[in-house]
Parts: structure tokens; sequence; C-alpha cells
């Protein structure tokens, strides 16, 4: 179990770096964050990636010098 938790999280980190050039891929990029980060806490992955989805591709859209 521990090193479930410990592999999860370093998937969210490598998940979190990735920001995305393209629509698709921020959208991509933060759903998969989202679902690692839901699986490491315990929560619903469907919710976790969309929110994830949801919330890479606003940021990039409001910090497009950040993103790509």
């Amino acid at each position: 179990m521990r090193a479930r938790k410990l592999y999860t999280s370093l998937a969210l980190l490598a998940a979190l770096a990735a920001c995305g050039e393209t629509t698709g891929e921020q959208a991509l990029y933060g759903a998969g964050a989202g679902m690692l980060g839901s699986l490491l806490v315990d929560g619903d992955p469907l919710l976790g990636a969309a929110a994830g989805a949801g919330g890479n591709y606003l940021y990039c859209q409001a910090n497009p010098g950040k993103c790509g």
C-alpha cells in the first residue's frame, strides 16, 4: 500500500509538470493529474479527472505564457 501511494505521488508530480501546448493536451494532462490525485486520497477517479481537465484548461487559458 505504501509503495502504491509513492508511485502514485511520483506520477502525479510528473503529470503536473506537463502543461500541454494544445487544448487537447492541456485537458489530457489535467485529467491525468486529477485522476492520480483522487486515487492518492481514495476519491472518485472520474470526478478527479473531470476536475483536473477543466482546471488545467482554465489555468492555461488564463496564463498562456506559463503553458506550452
